[in-house]
This record gives C-alpha cells, structure tokens and sequence, in this order.
C-alpha cells in the first residue's frame, strides 16, 4: 500500500558517485526500512550496518554499476543500480539492466519512484543503451504497478522466483526499449518474431494482466451463478480438486475460489472441497466466501490459502479488516461487489447505501493488498465487464484492482487489457462460466492477457 507522508517537501532524484557519511548513513536507514517492509536486494531481514555501508561503498567503486539516488528534503529515501553488461559480452552491449530499486516507505506516494526511474531510464538512455532489463517479485506490487505504468513489457514469469515468510513466490521479467528507432530486438530468446515494444510506434494495448480462473462452490460442487443468484447456478464438476489441477496444468498461475455457502451462511460451508483445492493446488490460491472473522481468517492462512477474500464484513466491521492486514499483511485482499455503483453485502443478497468506490478507499486505508471489484448485474451473464466502474475504482486506488463480471469472449478481455493504458492500477480479471462453457479457450486467454 502506498503511504504518504505529511508533506511533500522538495523531491530529487541523481546519479551519485561518491558519498559523505551523512548520505551513506540516509541510505543505510532507507535501504533497512525497504527491506522490512518486503523489498529490495534479496535481504529478508536487514544485515548489520556495517555491512550495509561496506556493500554501498563497493557498488561505488564498481565500473560496472552506476548507482542513483532520490532524495527528499535533501535526504537520501531510496536508490537504484543501473548495471552494464561486462566488456567481453558483446552480444548484449545494448542491453543494461536496472536492479535495488526502491523508496523507504515513509517517502513513498509523492512521485519519487517515477522521478527515480526516468533518472535512470535517461542515463541509460545517453549512454546509447537500446535496452532496459529488471526482474521483480510479484508481491513488491508498487513497483510493479509503476514499471508497467512506465512502458515496461513483462515478457517473462519465473514460478520459483523467491522464498520469502515461508512462501515461495513469483518473479516477474520486464524490459523496454530506450532508443525510438526501428531495430528490432527479441522480447525472448524463444520468441525471436516478437519484437519488444518501443515508445511512439506501437499502438498502446495495455499492460499484461494475471487471468484468475473462478472456482465457485455450492454444496461440494463447482458451479456458475447469475447476477450472484444462488438459485440460478449451473453446476460444472463434482470434482474440485480435480477442477484445481485442471487450470494450473492449462497454465494459469492463480487460483480464485469462492465458499458460496458460505457467503450466505457467513461461515465457511464447503471446508472440504476448498482443502482438496489446497492439496491439488500448486500455483497460489485466494479464497472468499463466509470469512467473518479472524480465527476462520487465520485457519485457511494456515491450511494453505495465499489471501483471503473479505467482502460483507469490509462494510460492517472495518476495524476487523484493518486487524486482519495488521496480522497478515499482505494476504488480505477485499472483495467489492457493486449493483450500479452501490454495494451488495450478504452474499449479494442485500445492497448498501455505500458506493463502491468510496469503500475501495476505505479498505486501502485499512490496508489490504489489492480490491476484486465485481459488477453483479453482469456476473455469469458474458455480456462483458463493466470497464468504466473498474477503470474509476483503479484510478481511485494506489493498490491493484482485479476485474470481475461478465467475461463472455477473448474481445472483452482484449478491451479490458486496452483499458490498462489509461488505467493501470487494473491488475487481472477473474474468468468463470466463458471457460467452463467453452466460450474462451484458456490458452488463447492466456495469450491475449499477457
């Protein structure tokens, strides 16, 4: 979540190539506080000080890397390395790749991380480099957002990236072009006739987006509701494990599962279809439905669920939210379901005086890790998303927005990744009854949203 701090003061971002103790000393105690807080060098915990301060005094004395700085009233709050390829590979002369790139938390939401990368992009850019490289984790989701915000095509996922709080995560490769001429590079070694996209000549598509594939459970089945009704489902498998399996091996990287019992219930009602889900599941699964609070919240963190989804209990107890991201920071994403901008509760069954948008703002407040916005009206009825609403809640937000109802065809999902050009913050779309009817091709979904 991005943080602001009182104010904004004078911001400032420069290559540096020395360091008095007071610049080296901001440095070490912004670099301890990115590390803390999830990011940066591959440090889960931070090292002594005077390790700190031996590894910035080297990178200084490297030829091979460049390091910039921004700066905030003067004072260091973040860094970044530009690192050039060695002299004898000349077959990757034009490419130079960006690494340790972040903002303290407490300098975070005033434009610093933009600042910081053009500083970096345009002394790439002088030096004659053709090409940018960087690789992050999927969970650092700022920096994420703001590389794709920047022209940065993600070209590349690693399964495996990283190990972190007991967890294996994702990493995600990107890369852009600097020099607007008509060279054509490959994107991927193994893609030779995709060229990577260049500034001022492909038209803007939008940035990829993560495809969840919907599980929805009822009664120990998976099926597909209408408009949220529970009587109007059709019922896909009996089998929910099996339907787990069935998706990641198609290649799909996450897992959306929904305790619809349970979100009438308020409690979860399919405990064992979700833990075959679990035990079949080898990608990240996120689950919603029925969680009220925080011991049922904690069991399935527990059992194996990567985030829980909290929906009716994000407009009625919001101190219980705010304590849950609190305890399990960033595994809470909050489940936003609209009737025309108006928010439904009770598993759809009632509908609040609240706007949608108005409640995305509260639950970034209260610290969730990103808000699955869903139109009901248009849910399992393929007529398209209701892009408008997702693009105003993700321009409302500085968290990531999933979308959500009514993807009937691979056009809706090629509409909603253009719509990423002026909106961003939109991060992957959940797809249900389009791929259990056949209607999209999983694989060609895929395709189209990376």
């Amino acid at each position: 979540m991005t943080r602001r701090t009182a104010t904004a003061g004078t911001i400032h971002a420069e290559r540096v190539q020395q360091m008095h103790e007071d610049d080296l000393h901001a440095l070490c105690d912004a670099t301890n506080a990115a590390i803390l807080d999830g990011g940066g060098f591959g440090w889960l915990a931070p090292p002594p000080r005077e390790t700190l301060e031996r590894y910035f005094r080297g990178v200084l004395l490297v030829p091979e890397r460049q390091m910039f700085v921004a700066r905030l009233d003067d004072m260091i709050v973040g860094s970044a390395q530009l690192v050039r390829p060695p002299r004898n590979n000349e077959a990757q002369a034009m490419s130079a790749t960006l690494m340790h790139f972040y903002i303290a938390p407490y300098a975070r939401g005033l434009g610093l991380g933009r600042l910081l990368l053009t500083e970096v992009e345009s002394c790439a850019r002088s030096m004659g480099y053709q090409i940018i490289n960087l690789d992050v984790r999927e969970t650092q989701t700022d920096a994420v957002r703001l590389f794709r915000s920047s022209g940065f095509h993600h070209w590349g996922t690693h399964p495996s990236y990283a190990r972190t709080d007991g967890r294996t995560v994702r990493g995600l490769f990107f890369t852009k072009r600097l020099q607007d001429d008509e060279r054509i590079v490959p994107a991927h070694p193994l893609a030779a006739s995709t060229p990577i996209p260049a500034a001022g000549h492909a038209p803007v598509t939008g940035h990829s987006l993560t495809l969840y594939p919907a599980i929805d459970l009822k009664d120990g089945t998976c099926v597909r509701l209408r408009r949220g009704e529970m009587d109007n489902a059709t019922v896909y498998s009996d089998d929910p494990g099996a339907q787990a399996r069935a998706w990641i091996d198609a290649g799909c990287s996450w897992l959306h599962v929904v305790d619809l019992n349970g979100a009438f219930a308020g409690r979860s009602a399919n405990t064992e279809a979700i833990e075959a889900i679990i035990a079949n599941a080898s990608v990240p699964v996120q689950l919603g439905g029925g969680l009220r609070d925080l011991d049922s919240i904690g069991k399935w963190l527990n059992a194996g669920i990567s985030r829980v989804i909290l929906g009716s209990i994000a407009v009625k107890n919001p101190e219980l939210v705010r304590e849950a991201c609190r305890l399990f920071p960033g595994r809470i994403v909050a489940g936003i379901d609209a009737r025309s901008g108006q928010v439904a509760t009770e598993g759809w069954a009632e509908t609040s005086e609240m706007k949608a948008v108005d409640l995305g703002q509260r639950m970034q407040d209260a610290g969730v890790a990103a808000v699955i916005f869903t139109e009901i009206s248009r849910d399992g009825m393929l007529t398209g998303i209701d892009i408008e609403q997702t693009a105003d809640m993700a321009n409302a937000l500085s968290i990531p927005v999933i979308a959500s109802g009514g993807v009937g065809s691979l056009e809706h999902l090629e509409a909603l990744r253009a719509a990423t050009a002026q909106a961003p913050g939109i991060e992957g779309v959940i797809v249900g009854r389009a791929l259990y009817d056949g209607r999209i091709d999983l694989g060609e979904a895929l395709r189209v949203l990376s």
